[in-house]
């Protein structure tokens, strides 16, 4: 039986395929939103947070390693499951590399693919490479921006940055610290007395 009450977020362009496959983690109690293009699965995470995401590697709007590299700035713990359709180890490696917990060919054993997702809610969620490293002196100084309230479209105007820049650096920093949203972030700066003024620069 799946782990009851976890969100799992599936991006397909197929819809019989978005359909099996919600069926089947359906059938193991898990809550699962399925999505047929990358943009709207993005709104969606802006928005809620998921414990896991599965991810056709061909997706209409934009592909499933460019949307795994979306998803880990806007949730950077997140484990995403990368689904494809050959066993192309060149798109194995590269999608592993880009943060993937795991790469599945379909078609799939059912038994085989719930084990793999079990093993992903389970094992994954708080491994990351960049889990530890130290925050540049901009991600510092981004960080005490944060913390005081500036958006980052304030953040991006202070630093004369982008807002996507802002973004990816917001989306290091969670991940450099081992935290899945900004109450977790704000959390772990001052236990760890993150919140002093910090030079401006890179």
């Amino acid at each position: 039986m799946g782990i009851t009450g976890k969100r799992i977020y599936l991006v397909d362009d197929e819809p019989e395929v978005l359909s099996s496959v919600s069926r089947t983690l359906r059938a193991y109690h898990y809550n699962v939103m399925g999505f047929t293009n990358a943009a709207d699965c993005l709104r969606q995470l802006r928005k809620n947070d998921c414990d896991l995401l599965i991810v056709g590697v061909k997706t209409p709007d934009m592909d499933g390693v460019a949307l795994l590299h979306e998803t880990k700035e806007i949730a950077p713990l997140l484990p995403v499951i990368i689904v494809a359709g050959c066993a192309d180890i060149p798109l194995a490696v590269s999608v592993m590399k880009a943060g993937a917990v795991d790469f599945i060919k379909r078609p799939f054993n059912r038994k085989h693919f719930i084990r793999k997702v079990e093993d992903a809610l389970t094992n994954h969620r708080h491994l990351d490479p960049m889990l530890g490293d130290q925050l540049t002196r901009v991600q510092k100084r981004i960080l005490e921006l944060i913390l005081s309230g500036r958006s980052n479209k304030r953040i991006a105007y202070i630093l004369g940055r982008s807002v996507r820049t802002i973004e990816s650096h917001r989306g290091k920093i969670m991940r450099k610290l081992g935290v899945a949203n900004i109450v977790d972030l704000v959390k772990k700066a001052y236990r760890m007395d993150l919140n002093q003024s910090s030079e401006e620069g890179e």
